[in-house]
Protein backbone atom coordinates (compact mmCIF):
# COMPACT_ATOMS: atom_id res chain seq x y z
CA UNK A 1 0.00 0.00 0.00
CA UNK A 2 1.37 3.60 -0.75
CA UNK A 3 1.27 6.39 1.35
CA UNK A 4 -1.20 9.23 0.55
CA UNK A 5 0.18 12.19 -1.01
CA UNK A 6 -0.17 13.98 1.96
CA UNK A 7 3.73 16.67 1.13
CA UNK A 8 4.43 18.18 4.22
CA UNK A 9 7.79 19.65 3.92
CA UNK A 10 10.93 19.76 5.80
CA UNK A 11 9.80 18.23 9.39
CA UNK A 12 13.08 18.10 11.60
CA UNK A 13 13.21 15.00 13.67
CA UNK A 14 16.73 15.59 15.41
CA UNK A 15 20.42 15.80 14.87
CA UNK A 16 22.96 13.37 13.51
CA UNK A 17 24.28 10.82 15.45
CA UNK A 18 20.92 11.32 17.56
CA UNK A 19 22.55 13.32 20.38
CA UNK A 20 20.64 15.24 22.97
CA UNK A 21 19.71 18.63 21.94
CA UNK A 22 17.20 21.79 22.96
CA UNK A 23 16.08 21.39 19.16
CA UNK A 24 16.30 25.40 19.09
CA UNK A 25 15.22 27.70 16.91
CA UNK A 26 16.97 31.02 15.36
CA UNK A 27 15.24 34.26 14.57
CA UNK A 28 15.56 35.31 11.20
CA UNK A 29 13.91 38.75 10.09
CA UNK A 30 11.63 38.76 7.16
CA UNK A 31 10.61 41.51 4.82
CA UNK A 32 6.99 43.43 4.65
CA UNK A 33 5.37 42.12 1.57
CA UNK A 34 7.56 38.67 1.46
CA UNK A 35 5.99 35.46 -0.43
CA UNK A 36 4.07 33.54 1.88
CA UNK A 37 6.09 30.64 3.84
CA UNK A 38 4.74 27.91 5.17
CA UNK A 39 5.80 25.78 8.10
CA UNK A 40 8.47 23.29 7.32
CA UNK A 41 9.17 25.47 4.09
CA UNK A 42 12.77 25.05 3.21
CA UNK A 43 14.13 28.42 3.63
CA UNK A 44 17.37 30.43 2.66
CA UNK A 45 19.08 33.10 3.36
CA UNK A 46 18.80 36.50 1.12
CA UNK A 47 21.53 39.38 0.31
CA UNK A 48 18.73 41.71 2.01
CA UNK A 49 19.77 40.44 5.01
CA UNK A 50 15.95 38.54 5.43
CA UNK A 51 15.17 34.92 4.94
CA UNK A 52 12.76 33.57 1.76
CA UNK A 53 11.22 30.83 0.49
CA UNK A 54 13.60 27.89 -1.32
CA UNK A 55 11.40 27.42 -4.57
CA UNK A 56 14.03 26.45 -6.98
CA UNK A 57 16.72 23.78 -7.23
CA UNK A 58 20.02 25.96 -7.35
CA UNK A 59 20.04 27.63 -3.91
CA UNK A 60 21.75 26.99 -0.59
CA UNK A 61 19.24 25.56 1.86
CA UNK A 62 19.25 27.36 5.65
CA UNK A 63 16.59 25.41 7.43
CA UNK A 64 13.13 24.98 7.68
CA UNK A 65 11.02 27.25 8.70
CA UNK A 66 8.83 26.62 12.31
CA UNK A 67 6.50 29.91 12.67
CA UNK A 68 6.88 33.68 12.55
CA UNK A 69 6.05 35.98 14.81
CA UNK A 70 5.21 39.88 14.40
CA UNK A 71 2.69 42.75 15.39
CA UNK A 72 0.02 42.70 12.98
CA UNK A 73 -0.42 45.71 11.55
CA UNK A 74 -4.29 46.51 11.64
CA UNK A 75 -4.82 45.11 15.05
CA UNK A 76 -1.49 46.23 16.51
CA UNK A 77 -1.47 42.95 18.46
CA UNK A 78 1.86 40.49 18.68
CA UNK A 79 0.63 37.79 16.77
CA UNK A 80 2.57 34.04 16.21
CA UNK A 81 1.56 31.75 13.23
CA UNK A 82 2.80 28.52 11.70
CA UNK A 83 3.12 30.58 8.84
CA UNK A 84 3.37 33.83 6.63
CA UNK A 85 0.80 35.08 4.43
CA UNK A 86 1.93 36.70 1.62
CA UNK A 87 1.71 40.91 1.39
CA UNK A 88 2.20 40.66 5.19
CA UNK A 89 2.93 44.24 6.06
CA UNK A 90 3.97 44.17 9.22
CA UNK A 91 7.62 45.68 9.69
CA UNK A 92 8.59 43.53 12.53
CA UNK A 93 8.40 40.09 10.93
CA UNK A 94 10.73 37.04 12.84
CA UNK A 95 10.29 33.62 11.16
CA UNK A 96 11.73 30.92 13.59
CA UNK A 97 14.40 28.18 11.49
CA UNK A 98 15.34 24.86 12.24
CA UNK A 99 18.75 25.54 10.88
CA UNK A 100 21.51 23.36 12.82
CA UNK A 101 23.71 22.33 9.55
CA UNK A 102 23.73 18.83 11.44
CA UNK A 103 19.77 18.42 11.65
CA UNK A 104 18.05 15.46 10.02
CA UNK A 105 14.61 16.28 8.30
CA UNK A 106 11.49 13.68 7.59
CA UNK A 107 10.16 14.68 3.96
CA UNK A 108 7.80 12.95 1.42
CA UNK A 109 9.06 11.77 -2.13
CA UNK A 110 7.13 12.92 -5.29
CA UNK A 111 7.03 9.45 -6.39
CA UNK A 112 8.79 6.02 -5.70
CA UNK A 113 12.43 5.45 -4.83
CA UNK A 114 15.13 2.40 -5.07
CA UNK A 115 17.04 1.12 -1.79
CA UNK A 116 20.11 2.15 -4.10
CA UNK A 117 18.82 5.94 -3.73
CA UNK A 118 19.69 5.67 0.17
CA UNK A 119 22.41 8.06 0.33
CA UNK A 120 22.27 9.46 -3.15
CA UNK A 121 21.64 13.56 -3.13
CA UNK A 122 18.07 15.28 -4.55
CA UNK A 123 16.32 18.42 -5.01
CA UNK A 124 13.39 19.83 -3.41
CA UNK A 125 10.22 19.89 -5.28
CA UNK A 126 8.37 23.16 -4.48
CA UNK A 127 4.52 23.30 -4.53
CA UNK A 128 3.32 26.76 -2.18
CA UNK A 129 1.69 25.60 0.99
CA UNK A 130 -1.62 24.48 2.34
CA UNK A 131 -3.58 27.90 2.50
CA UNK A 132 -6.16 26.13 5.20
CA UNK A 133 -3.84 24.76 7.85
CA UNK A 134 -0.12 26.36 6.57
CA UNK A 135 1.67 23.61 5.93
CA UNK A 136 4.49 22.89 3.75
CA UNK A 137 4.06 20.95 0.34
CA UNK A 138 7.89 21.18 -0.36
CA UNK A 139 8.93 16.93 -1.14
CA UNK A 140 11.73 15.67 -2.62
CA UNK A 141 12.41 15.30 -6.14
CA UNK A 142 12.27 11.26 -6.89
CA UNK A 143 13.02 11.62 -10.53
CA UNK A 144 16.61 12.01 -9.89
CA UNK A 145 19.27 10.99 -7.64
CA UNK A 146 22.53 11.36 -8.04
CA UNK A 147 26.12 11.22 -6.65
CA UNK A 148 26.58 15.02 -7.76
CA UNK A 149 25.64 18.10 -5.57
CA UNK A 150 21.98 18.69 -4.62
CA UNK A 151 20.08 20.22 -2.16
CA UNK A 152 19.32 17.48 -0.02
CA UNK A 153 20.98 13.80 1.07
CA UNK A 154 18.73 11.05 1.78
CA UNK A 155 20.11 9.05 4.43
CA UNK A 156 17.10 6.41 5.05
CA UNK A 157 13.61 5.63 4.92
CA UNK A 158 11.46 6.74 8.13
CA UNK A 159 9.85 4.31 10.39
CA UNK A 160 5.88 4.85 11.40
CA UNK A 161 4.49 5.44 7.56
CA UNK A 162 3.51 2.94 5.00
CA UNK A 163 6.95 2.50 3.15
CA UNK A 164 6.39 -0.72 2.26
CA UNK A 165 9.34 -2.30 0.18
CA UNK A 166 8.14 -3.30 -3.48
CA UNK A 167 10.00 -6.54 -5.05
CA UNK A 168 12.62 -6.06 -2.71
CA UNK A 169 14.34 -3.24 -4.70
CA UNK A 170 11.79 0.13 -4.90
CA UNK A 171 9.71 1.42 -2.02
CA UNK A 172 6.13 2.69 -1.94
CA UNK A 173 4.57 5.42 -3.93
CA UNK A 174 5.40 8.61 -2.12
CA UNK A 175 7.54 7.07 0.52
CA UNK A 176 8.63 9.42 3.71
CA UNK A 177 12.14 9.20 3.72
CA UNK A 178 15.01 11.04 6.24
CA UNK A 179 16.96 13.27 4.95
CA UNK A 180 19.97 16.06 5.92
CA UNK A 181 20.41 19.42 3.84
CA UNK A 182 23.43 18.34 1.88
CA UNK A 183 24.06 22.27 0.77
CA UNK A 184 23.32 23.64 4.12
CA UNK A 185 24.35 27.70 4.35
CA UNK A 186 26.35 27.08 7.29
CA UNK A 187 28.60 24.47 5.58
CA UNK A 188 29.39 27.00 2.97
CA UNK A 189 32.99 29.23 2.30
CA UNK A 190 31.24 31.77 0.42
CA UNK A 191 28.28 34.33 1.89
CA UNK A 192 25.38 35.57 0.01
Amino acid sequence: MANPDAPFGLLPIGKVGQNRDAQGLSEYSIAANASAIFQNDPVQALNTGTIGVVSTTNVTVLGSLNGVFFTNASTKKPTFANNLQASNTATDIVGYVSDDPYERYEIQATGTIAISDIFLNGSISYTAGNTINGISRAEIDSTVFTTNTGQLRIVGVSRGFNNELLNNTTYSTNVVVTAIINNHFYKQLTGI
